[in-house]
């Protein structure tokens, strides 16, 4: 994560801010999405039926995509000086564009699209998060992440 004052904070909107490392996809890591969300659609769980399918194979739910995004933008965002805790704040505009087949690996780009002071001490971030399918020219997704950084 990259800090600076709060005050130079935007100027690094518009800005590619970082891209994270790569996170591969197994089946192990789909199967325990689909168990705690009770999401077990076979083109998720069954790698036989699933094979049957134009995809070819299982892939990831998309909220599985969108759940990792925390991590995937977590080195790439810049934060302010003194900053005691963040939150996530909000999702806006989420778009899912190419499915994430099992065994595929992906990463996020990280862009801060806008940031604005909310109150004395209280920061909000809007992240443009960009996940990529290693090998795959189309995104997986795009979505503008919100983060509420509070400073000291």
């Amino acid at each position: 994560m990259i800090t600076v004052p709060a005050n130079e904070l935007v100027d690094y909107v518009g800005e590619e801010t970082g891209i994270s490392d790569w996170l591969e996809i197994d089946q192990d890591r789909i199967n325990a999405f689909a168990e705690v969300t009770l999401d077990d659609q076979f083109i998720h769980t069954d790698p036989e039926a699933a094979a049957k399918t134009p995809l070819g194979s299982t892939v990831a739910h998309g909220f599985l995509t969108l759940s990792l995004v925390s991590r995937l933008a977590a080195d790439g965002m810049v934060m302010p000086e003194g900053t005691v805790m963040m939150l996530n704040y909000g999702v806006d505009r989420v778009r899912f564009l190419e499915p994430v087949k099992v065994d595929s690996r992906i990463r996020g780009k990280t862009r801060l699209a806008d940031v604005r002071e909310k109150g004395p001490g209280r920061w909000l971030a809007t992240n443009e998060v960009t996940v990529e399918i290693e090998g795959v020219d189309k995104p997986a997704m795009v979505a503008e992440v919100l983060t509420l950084f509070i400073t000291e």
